[in-house]
């Protein structure tokens, strides 16, 4: 499992990837794919993060207002922004 504190911080300060909110509720949450390392007591891969404040967070996470397939879309529709986003601010970079 890979594990990175500093991968993880970088949401601190970021803004939203799917709504756009900017705040102090912005955190890195992990995809629940199974097939991202996801298991019963164990969180994704941190490199398999997406920046969502705490209502969008929720939404995807338990949510009732989306269908699976539209929360699991949401969820990499935010993930790609984030990856976009740490490298564009040059947050992260190949060496």
């Amino acid at each position: 499992m890979y594990r990175n504190f500093k991968l993880l911080k970088l949401a601190s300060g970021a803004p939203c990837q799917l709504c756009g909110l900017q705040d102090e509720t912005v955190v890195a949450a992990h995809s629940n794919s199974l097939a991202d390392g996801k298991g019963r007591g164990i969180k994704a891969h941190d490199y398999r993060i997406a920046f969502l404040c705490h209502q969008c967070h929720h939404e995807i996470d338990q949510g009732n207002k989306l269908t699976k397939e539209q929360r699991r879309e949401m969820w990499e529709y935010s993930h790609r922004r984030t990856i976009g986003y740490l490298f564009e601010n040059e947050l992260i970079e190949v060496k």
